[in-house]
């Protein structure tokens, strides 16, 4: 037996439309959009209604780019430029991670992003049984994948790449279809190009995407440079990567020419603006990239380098610094911003009926409350949204229809108890 209800008098966010916000009706049957109308519906016997009046209804903002676990090293290393950060704080701390480790800092960052408004999220990391483990039970939408760095001896690089193969096999589209999967050498920095090669090779055989950090900082660039000849760019373009439907991480230092590149294959780019100011890595160019035709979604990375995964931010920094560094108050308008932060965002996990309101979506939203005084007076509430609203402000989240946020507390997650093991775990690793 089907479940359907109806949303009526909300305001909802449809970029696009003739106006950008409409207030009406949404009905929801299953976990997919039948309708968004100012018309209300024909009354149904058993379909339920929910008021809507002081609320607006936006996608799922969709978390391209992040490690959850690193949540438990949030505040551990602050203040420091990125190749001194990872291999004197966070190298040698996720070195002690245990899958247990990994499976509390993922549900702390869960639990941040659902109350948050994310609703689908990356991540690249270690132990990632445990951490689809952590996404199935809660409910949220996952795109995970082992990350392999390749700084270590031949047979350990087999390793990583068959767990990496093994966990591809055994998650993609599991949990009725939330989770997919991806596979994802760390870096070109990190990666050997032979290594780099073998999960290209193992893209194609799984029929997989790839998504890996690239041109994050100027150093790495020049690296590239002096160990391979080649740019980052140019260099995964010759391994083979973007024959693959490819992600890339940062892309802050690109020229013209890769830029074309990356438009020319289709690469889309996850712009982290809090966590590339965080570490000096540079201003990604986003501007020239979406003007190219290059997909960029945002991401906040992970929460030891942001310190936070608030989507909400993220669009607020796209939509501002762009302005800033160009002089162009049109750079990044309101409405670009929340569409990198979903539509975009989807199409970048290439999630097919994920981002946007619409009838035959799936029914991934959120909803904030705009009866609050910086959300005043509703002049413009998808410019509300992007420059004025903060992960505080979302009152309910919704995943393939099904509720998993409440009135700001999450119904799928034992909060006490995580915050409680997050915090222990974390004690555990500086007396490990």
């Amino acid at each position: 037996m089907s479940n359907k209800w109806v949303i009526a008098g909300g305001y909802f966010a449809v970029p696009g439309a003739d106006r950008p916000v409409l207030q009406g009706y949404m009905t929801v049957e299953d976990d997919i959009i039948v309708s968004i109308s100012e018309e209300a519906p024909a009354p149904e016997e058993g379909v339920e209604r929910m008021d809507g009046s002081r609320l607006l209804f936006l996608p799922g903002l969709v978390n391209t780019h992040g490690h959850a676990a690193m949540s438990l090293l949030r505040g551990y290393g602050d203040d420091m430029v990125l190749q001194t950060w990872l291999q004197e704080k966070m190298w040698p701390m996720e070195a002690k991670f245990t899958g247990e480790d990994v499976y509390r800092g993922t549900a702390l960052s869960i639990l941040e992003m659902l109350k948050g408004g994310t609703t689908t999220f990356l991540d690249m990391y270690d132990h990632m049984d445990r951490v689809a483990e952590a996404a199935e039970e809660s409910g949220i939408r996952a795109v995970l994948m082992r990350g392999a760095i390749g700084l270590c001896p031949e047979e350990v690089q087999r390793e990583k790449l068959a767990e990496a193969v093994a966990f591809a096999r055994n998650w993609h589209g599991r949990a009725e279809g939330r989770l997919t999967a991806m596979m994802s050498p760390h870096s070109p920095y990190t990666c050997p190009p032979a290594f780099i090669e073998k999960f290209v090779q193992a893209a194609h055989d799984l029929d997989l995407p790839m998504h890996t950090h690239m041109s994050e900082t100027r150093a790495e660039v020049e690296q590239n440079v002096t160990e391979y000849g080649l740019r980052p760019v140019a260099h995964l373009e010759k391994l083979g990567m973007f024959t693959r439907p490819s992600l890339v991480a940062h892309g802050v230092h690109l020229t013209d020419e890769e830029i074309g590149i990356l438009a020319r294959h289709r690469v889309g780019v996850s712009h982290n603006p809090g966590s590339n100011l965080k570490l000096a890595s540079g201003i990604a160019r986003v501007p020239e990239l979406l003007k190219a035709g290059v997909p960029v979604s945002l991401g906040t990375d992970g929460a030891a380098s942001n310190n936070n995964l608030d989507m909400f931010e993220e669009m607020r920094l796209a939509a501002l610094i762009h302005k800033g560094v160009s002089g162009d108050p049109t750079a990044v308008p309101a409405a670009e911003a929340l569409k990198m932060a979903t539509e975009y965002g989807a199409a970048s996990l290439f999630l097919e009926r994920v981002g946007r309101l619409a009838p035959g979506m799936k029914a991934d939203f959120i909803a904030i409350d705009i009866d609050q005084p910086h959300l005043l007076p509703h002049s413009d509430l998808l410019s509300h949204a992007v420059y004025s609203a903060s992960a505080k402000d979302v009152a309910h989240v919704w995943v393939d229809g099904k509720q998993l946020v409440k009135n700001g507390e999450c119904l799928t997650l034992d909060e006490e108890r995580i915050r409680r093991e997050a915090q222990e775990a974390f004690e555990g690793l500086l007396n490990r």
